[in-house]
């Protein structure tokens, strides 16, 4: 089967972006528990990076998808229905 190689979708540098953010934001959570901050915060925080990753990990899939509708003109069918069932154990 031949590899192809992934393109960059145009959501990707965002996506980038907020995960880098959503990095920074960890390491500051990480901090956070050292330097023994409450808990009530620091769950606060923890929550606001899960939003971040599981936004970012949304536009990701649903960029693919879009992707992928574009795509099916010029790929079979039964090739795009594999790759929807495959990125949709994701959501």
């Amino acid at each position: 089967m031949l590899q192809r190689k992934p393109s960059l979708h145009e959501t990707h540098p965002a996506i980038l972006k907020r995960l880098k953010r959503a990095e920074g934001h960890l390491r500051s959570i990480m901090k956070m528990i050292e330097t023994q901050q409450p808990c009530l915060q620091i769950a606060q925080q923890l929550l606001a990076v899960e939003n971040a990753i599981s936004q970012a990990k949304k536009t990701l899939i649903h960029d693919h998808i879009d992707h992928c509708l574009k795509q099916s003109v010029t790929r079979g069918r039964g090739v795009l229905v594999q790759e929807f069932k495959e990125i949709t154990k994701f959501l």
